[in-house]
């Protein structure tokens, strides 16, 4: 009787399940069998009445045993199932967490608790980039012609001296504009401009240089993309590196490796990044931050490579939770560039 009902669904094909009875049987329900394409699920009523439910595969249940030596195999023509070969690495690879792996840090994890909103936000960084152009271009100059002195008119050291003085005093005022427009947010938590010698941040760090070459690239190819204007004048860095001067080159590179470094990642890194994951997810922070920090340098023959160069220290601020891994990166890469230079 129950061949006869199985070659009949066959025919009927996957429709409404088939209902047929058959003799009481002493056994309770027992899990169902897969049989070529249909599943005999038996049920037993208080009559003693046992019924058996031919199913398409498509309504088995998960009580059937995984070791069944019955299990469908499936009819030929189906699709690859999850557990074949042709998916098994479709499937692995759709599981691993891509930003855990990268980040450090999962999905579910939590970012930053910001307590400012976008106004507190944007009102940092615009005065702190309205400060950095009126101090630059109009306040440093102005104090220096009061004293009587003229940039073009310095030598090699003095302009040395006049750039370590100008990059002081930027970065203060910066650091002053940020601290009094959070003051009302004090004490803030302990995850916000984190600073700490503990853990081995610095490793990630110096492996972060593995991409220098690449940022070299990236750097030719914008220089080819936007090529410098004709005629180009060398920075007052160039110059005396080119003439040479050791007390001016020591300056410069106390500039470079030491002031930048550390007011900026302080800013794109400390602040900037944390506080867009307010609104954002952690990825779009990290590189709307670094597409901030390559404006920043008001050069679009470096846009890219500064761009680039601003994911890797974002992405190795948020591994380590520690802006001396992005500040020594940072540094790291500002050396490079000197020594390039000097060569």
């Amino acid at each position: 009787m129950a061949a006869l009902a199985q070659s009949g669904a066959r025919r009927i094909g996957f429709g409404q399940p088939l209902l047929v009875s058959s003799r009481p049987r002493p056994s309770l329900a027992v899990p169902g069998r897969r049989t070529r394409g249909w599943k005999r699920l038996l049920v037993r009523e208080r009559s003693s009445t046992q019924w058996e439910f031919l199913l398409p595969c498509s309504f088995s249940s998960q009580s059937e045993g995984s070791g069944d030596d019955d299990q469908y195999k499936g009819e030929p023509g189906d699709p690859p199932s999850s557990s074949s070969p042709e998916l098994s690495w479709w499937m692995r690879l759709r599981k691993v967490d891509f930003l855990q792996l990268l980040l450090n840090r999962s999905h579910k994890d939590k970012a930053w608790a910001v307590p400012w909103t976008g106004h507190t936000i944007f009102q940092v960084m615009f005065l702190w980039f309205g400060a950095f152009w009126l101090v630059g271009s109009w306040f440093i100059p102005i104090a220096a012609h009061a004293l009587g002195y003229s940039k073009d008119s310095l030598t090699y050291r003095g302009q040395a001296l006049y750039s370590l003085v100008t990059d002081i005093a930027e970065g203060t005022v910066g650091l002053g504009i940020l601290h009094r427009c959070l003051a009302e947010f004090h004490p803030l938590s302990k995850d916000w401009f984190p600073v700490s010698w503990q853990g081995q941040w610095y490793v990630e760090a110096c492996l972060g240089c593995l991409i220098f070459p690449l940022v070299n690239r990236l750097s030719q190819f914008n220089l080819d993309l936007l090529p410098l204007p004709s005629p180009f004048t060398a920075s007052s860095v160039e110059q005396s590196i080119s003439a040479r001067d050791p007390i001016a080159t020591l300056l410069y590179a106390v500039v470079v490796s030491v002031c930048a470094p550390v007011w900026e990642e302080v800013l794109f890194r400390g602040f900037l990044l944390p506080s867009l994951t307010r609104y954002l997810p952690l990825w779009a922070s990290i590189a709307i931050s670094a597409l901030a920090f390559a404006l920043a340098h008001f050069s679009p023959q470096r846009l890219l490579p500064l761009t680039f160069l601003g994911l890797v220290m974002g992405v190795v601020f948020v591994r380590n939770r520690n802006l001396l891994s992005s500040m020594l990166l940072h540094s790291l890469w500002n050396v490079f560039v000197f020594v390039e230079l000097l060569r």
